[in-house]
């Protein structure tokens, strides 16, 4: 009976001390979220450097890291307050991108750059409720730029719908005039999914009002590496003009396969996510030609980028293996995309002060950023991409868009800019409407200012 006493008296004690120490843990978790709100803002990336994207992932994470840490080593931050950097790997996944989202909205992050348009859709419904603006840079849901029913969601400098309706008067332009596109056949290529889904339905209207016929060919993920049969069907149609919705290993295999059927490769273009080196690079000088869409600069001769170059990846702070590397087109587009969080970070500060911002703060500077040509000089960014002023009715800026092409080792720029058209804006907005009545989504509480 004693025996008994005693082993009960010593499993009350432990339990009473293994509360207390879960306690104690909690309160350090909690006291550790504090400290790094004090330290500095927090902001997360989602990368990809892993999985079978990891190809295109792993430039556009280097350029996200590197402008951050740079601004850091340079700058003491932003406004003096140091950026607090850390990536989540996704690996491309929607499902690891969520848990990310999960794992870090307990710290006080001021933006979630998704990095994938499935990964965005999920979070859009978390926005509001957790009070953390998205950022999806270029990508995501195209009606998300009607910032009177997306208040927290933000994809400027433009969407994939100004995107594919400017690709479209490029082609027109190439054709002599809009007027040519009547009786015209594009064929439009795209990965199977949410992202390549994405521009058909403007496409479609377009071919209705533009009168050029278009047919589709879908590449589901696991036929990335095998699209023999779909051009077959390419060379069958026999179109005018093809444009690719494509991303990762299914770009460099795409172009490979133009080039072994013959297509005009001056008459192939892709999406801004196909045009990286290393899409083209593979076919070599067959790939000549070839043309996709860009909203930013390439390169490095800018005066930012030699900071970059000087301060973090000399330094031995950057994970880029190859120094030439940097200024290659998915760098930059990481590069890019952390300017522009950066830049409505220092906007946020302008009203609430040069501190650690919250979430609630950082919508106000996304929805009252204006990079202007001085200011993109002034950060040392010349000329590196057009003006972009975001408001509370438009998130993305319907920003224009340039066509490079490649010249069988590097990209060269082979237009001005060239705007979306007129007629996106009132599809933009009606798309925005479904997307709100389908969702039982209520009016925007947040006053415009």
């Amino acid at each position: 009976r004693l025996n008994t006493l005693i082993i009960f008296n010593v499993r009350r004690k432990m339990k009473k001390i293994f509360f207390t120490v879960l306690g104690i843990m909690a309160s350090c978790l909690f006291l550790m979220q504090d400290v790094m709100a004090a330290k500095g803002i927090y902001v997360p990336l989602f990368t990809y450097r892993t999985g079978p994207f990891a190809g295109s992932g792993i430039p556009n994470a280097n350029g996200m890291h590197d402008y951050l840490m740079m601004l850091n080593e340079r700058d003491g931050g932003v406004g003096g307050v140091p950026l607090i950097i850390e990536e989540c790997e996704t690996g491309y996944n929607t499902k690891k991108g969520v848990e990310c989202y999960e794992k870090v909205k307990s710290k006080n992050p001021v933006v979630i750059n998704p990095y994938s348009t499935g990964i965005t859709l999920q979070l859009l419904p978390k926005a509001p409720v957790d009070k953390i603006p998205i950022h999806s840079m270029g990508y995501g849901l195209s009606a998300a730029a009607d910032g009177s029913v997306f208040p927290w969601a933000f994809n400027y400098p433009s969407t994939y719908w100004n995107q594919a309706s400017a690709i479209i008067k490029y082609i027109g332009y190439q054709e002599g005039g809009m007027n040519n596109l009547k009786g015209k056949k594009i064929g439009f290529i795209f990965l199977e999914s949410g992202y390549g889904r994405e521009p058909i339905p403007l496409l479609e209207e377009l071919s209705k009002e533009l009168g050029y016929k278009m047919f589709t060919i879908p590449v589901a993920f696991k036929e990335s590496q095998n699209q023999s049969s779909h051009w077959l069907k390419v060379r069958k149609e026999k179109p005018d003009w093809m444009i690719m919705w494509g991303w990762g290993v299914m770009n460099p295999t795409a172009i490979k396969e133009a080039t072994r059927i013959k297509f005009n490769m001056e008459k192939f273009v892709g999406v801004w996510w196909a045009g990286g080196e290393d899409d083209a690079r593979p076919a070599g000088k067959a790939a000549r030609g070839y043309k996709a869409a860009n909203f930013h600069g390439l390169g490095t001769n800018y005066p930012a980028v030699q900071d970059i170059l000087n301060l973090v990846v000399d330094k031995g702070k950057s994970q880029v293996k190859d120094r030439s590397r940097v200024g290659e087109n998915f760098y930059m587009r990481g590069v890019f995309n952390s300017v522009l969080i950066a830049e409505a970070i220092r906007t946020a500060q302008g009203k609430y002060g040069k501190r650690v911002i919250n979430g609630e703060e950082m919508r106000w500077g996304m929805e009252n950023m204006n990079l202007t040509s001085e200011r993109l000089a002034e950060i040392g960014l010349p000329g590196f991409t057009n003006p972009i002023s975001v408001s509370c009715e438009d998130h993305a800026n319907n920003g224009p868009i340039y066509i490079q092409q490649w010249n069988g080792s590097s990209w060269e720029r082979v237009s001005g800019w060239i705007s979306s058209m007129d007629r996106v804006r009132p599809m933009l907005e009606n798309a925005a409407a479904q997307y709100k009545a389908k969702n039982n989504l209520s009016d925007r509480t947040i006053p415009c200012s």
